[in-house]
């Protein structure tokens, strides 16, 4: 999926290798979508029910930042994530989270969130620092558009049985689950087996270890998308995380409205 460099705007940061930059263009956001397509739509025991069967788009992505991350190398889009404000929900009525979790402990109007979705990386450039540059492309984001939390969903892969996702869970429980005030309801909730037995060493897939490690809660039991087979859960991230750990210009914030939502809920950062 190759692009001509000088489509390139709106960049957010760049090295010797990628370039992140928001999408204008809506060639370059087509192909998103089709790179979107090839890596959900193509996985096992996936089946999207969308009407063009090459592209993967939805009701949503009108209203959502494209940032795509671009190897300048060989001018291929390698990855890409979508990012809804406070003002994209706002058109389009709920944020994606929304039709898969309740977030009433979540969402109050005096704060601004993002929330990622749709994550995607091209299968020969898993192993490089790709998903790194991602982090730098949303930081930027986060700090131009004065974004306080940063929200979403991560996977875990249904097809390894119920022992994996047993174990993925304890973990969870045990080192990243949210107070029970910041938990979110689950609509189609994932049925677990309690007996189960639980693994010590669980292996967290990839985007839901990162989101971990910068230091997100997991807000409750998981959601069961039947259609693409995967369990999600809901994941809250202070952007300050992000901002802090990957921006060259970190902004340090003590604005009132942070310091009563973090006292109004509880939330500790850890």
């Amino acid at each position: 999926m190759a692009i001509p460099a000088y489509d390139i705007v709106n960049l957010l940061t760049q090295d010797d290798k990628y370039t992140a930059f928001i999408a204008e263009d809506e060639h370059i956001k087509q192909l998103c979508y089709k790179l979107r397509y090839d890596v959900f739509a193509k996985e096992p025991d996936t089946d999207l029910s969308i009407e063009n069967r090459s592209i993967d788009k939805d009701r949503f992505d009108e209203h959502c930042q494209h940032l795509v991350i671009f190897n300048h190398q060989n001018n291929e889009i390698i990855a890409t994530t979508r990012l809804l404000d406070n003002n994209g929900r706002n058109q389009v009525g709920m944020f994606y989270s929304e039709t898969e979790f309740d977030l009433m402990n979540i969402i109050t109007p005096e704060i601004n969130f993002i929330e990622v979705g749709r994550t995607c990386i091209h299968p020969a450039y898993r192993q490089e620092n790709v998903l790194a540059t991602l982090w730098r492309g949303i930081a930027e984001l986060l700090i131009s558009n004065k974004i306080d939390y940063l929200m979403g969903s991560a996977s875990i892969p249904l097809s390894n049985g119920d022992k994996y996702i047993s174990s993925v869970m304890s973990h969870i429980y045990q080192h990243h689950y949210a107070p029970e005030h910041l938990r979110v309801q689950p609509l189609v909730p994932l049925r677990l087996n309690k007996n189960q037995a639980h693994a010590d060493d669980a292996i967290l897939p990839i985007l839901l270890k990162d989101y971990v490690q910068q230091g997100a809660l997991v807000c409750g039991q998981p959601y069961w998308d039947a259609a693409i087979g995967v369990a999600d859960v809901f994941i809250l991230l202070e952007a300050g995380k992000i901002v802090s750990r990957y921006s060259k210009h970190p902004v340090i914030s003590n604005d009132q409205r942070i310091i009563n939502y973090i006292s109004s809920t509880g939330y500790v950062a850890h």
